[in-house]
């Protein structure tokens, strides 16, 4: 199952109790189930190196004649490929990829296509490493834990690299964020991190205009599910044990959209529809599809397998404008509340705190259909609340893609964090723009930046939830019993 994201393109559980010592005993029974029996094994214990330890591989055809390329699998089950260039500079980027993908083992092409996606770094000298992490489906601590197990195998199999840079894409930069925050502050673990596309809204909120278009579209369309059908409530996605596809799931979108025809083969129902979907949830027609299935199977996947059945979404006094019928709309659509608890969990595993003491670097197209550029002012309002706002510089082009923008950017993006680490000189969004022209000299793919953009609030664009974002705090016992099995407790 694929996601918005073009390359497949997200929790802790707890139950209230009168003592802590029960509740993180039944929060711990809980997530052995729904975090998919994450661990805390670290990737270089004792008697484990060897089991994961890189072999030579083919590389990417753009990589043949400009590098040495290594897979393997780490002791947690995560495939991975990493890359040494011919004339390696002595840095490594470590990258996270997007998705999440939903299947149920670690995919290792994952990695594989990833390291071609991002030749650009290893063709800059860079070192690259990527983990296809243990499993598919949400869990940005899983894959937090499974992104530094990779860097830590690099450096057993090359040695400690001069410097060390985070990459996350789409999804990933939730991930590439969170591991700057959980394993950042360790002495040379990673000097900088550069998150592009990122999806940095967290999870808890990162995912509400999905929540909206899941009832909107339900309120418009009556065949997600059908009258006839087994019904279940929409924050589910799709009920446990539907066999919906991909494919079935396109088919009741065009049939009460008509989103895939013509305009002028439309019938004035499907356009009506289409119209007030779009202009309620601010989606772009053109990913309408890939959020939907988003808000289908990934919802699914971390309603029903990660957060043991319990609802993390809420819509509850959401009023949505826009229709042809506003009054009617609200007064039909399904409402639901979310379950503290749940959405507690989702928050800790996925939500950033801030608290990141490097260099971060952002890019992100304007006009990102996928993760809307809103989710850069989330972030930026996260690091400011948590005192580290000058530590981040935002960059933002006139770009209309969310999977791919140009590699002369890219490349531009990298080295500019790698001379921020090594000189502390922090660069601007108009200082990048103009060292962007030197390396369009090599990629011709163009440089976009528009240095005086900056986005609007979050809740500008992405209904905000009323009661805000005040969920019940975790006991200090809870907190160690979801550490232990989530795999945040890799020793140093």
């Amino acid at each position: 199952m694929t996601t918005p994201d073009a390359h497949r393109h997200d929790t802790r559980a707890t139950h209230r109790g009168s003592r802590p010592a029960v509740a993180a005993a039944a929060l711990a029974a809980v997530l052995l189930c729904t975090l998919g029996n994450v661990t805390a094994a670290p990737a270089h214990a004792a008697g484990q190196v060897g089991a994961g330890q890189p072999v030579a591989a083919d590389c990417p055809p753009a990589l043949a004649e400009k590098a040495t390329c290594y897979t393997g699998q780490d002791s947690n089950g995560a495939s991975y490929t990493m890359a040494v260039p011919d004339r390696w500079n002595g840095s490594l980027v470590v990258h996270a990829h997007g998705g999440p993908g939903l299947g149920d083992a670690s995919d290792p092409a994952r990695s594989t296509e990833d390291l071609e996606r991002w030749a650009v770094m290893v063709d800059q000298g860079y070192a690259w490493a990527g983990s296809s992490y243990r499993r598919g489906g949400y869990g940005a601590r899983m894959a937090a834990a499974d992104t530094e197990s990779v860097r830590r195998l690099f450096a057993d199999r090359f040695g400690r690299p001069e410097r060390t840079y985070l990459h996350g894409q789409s999804w990933g930069g939730d991930v590439a964020a969170k591991v700057a925050e959980t394993y950042g502050r360790r002495p040379g673990a990673y000097d900088g991190v550069l998150l592009t596309s990122g999806v940095l809204g967290g999870g808890s909120r990162g995912y509400d205009y999905r929540v909206d278009l899941r009832a909107v579209y339900q309120y418009y369309c009556h065949n997600h599910p059908r009258p006839t059908e087994p019904q279940y409530p929409l924050w589910q996605g799709v009920r446990p044990g539907s066999t919906m596809t991909s494919a079935g799931l396109r088919s009741r979108l065009q049939e009460c959209t008509g989103y895939a025809s013509e305009p002028a083969e439309r019938t004035a129902s499907q356009q009506r529809n289409l119209d007030d979907i779009l202009a309620v949830t601010g989606i772009p027609e053109r990913t309408l599809e890939s959020h939907l299935r988003f808000a289908t199977f990934t919802f699914r996947d971390i309603v029903t397998n990660r957060l043991g059945g319990r609802n993390p979404w809420s819509n509850r006094g959401v009023r949505y404008t826009g229709s042809h019928d506003d009054k009617a709309l609200n007064a039909g659509v399904e409402r639901f509340s979310a379950d503290p608890s749940a959405r507690r969990d989702l928050s800790y595993d996925s939500d950033l705190t801030g608290k990141v003491d490097l260099p971060v670097l952002t890019l992100h197209a304007i006009d990102d259909p996928t993760a809307f550029v809103e989710h850069e002012a989330a972030y930026r309002a996260t690091l400011r609340g948590a005192g580290r706002g000058g530590n981040l510089v935002q960059t933002f082009t006139k770009e209309h893609e969310h999977s791919s923008l140009s590699d002369s950017e890219y490349a531009n993006s990298i080295v500019a964090l790698d001379a921020w680490a090594r000189t502390g000189r922090k660069p601007s969004p108009r200082s990048l723009a103009a060292s962007c022209a030197a390396f369009d000299v090599t990629y011709g793919e163009g440089c976009f930046y528009d240095p005086g953009f900056r986005p609007s609030s979050y809740a500008s664009r992405v209904r905000p939830r009323p009661g805000g974002l005040a969920w019940p705090a975790m006991t200090a016992a809870q907190e160690r019993a979801w550490s232990r099995i989530d795999g945040v407790g890799i020793a140093p």
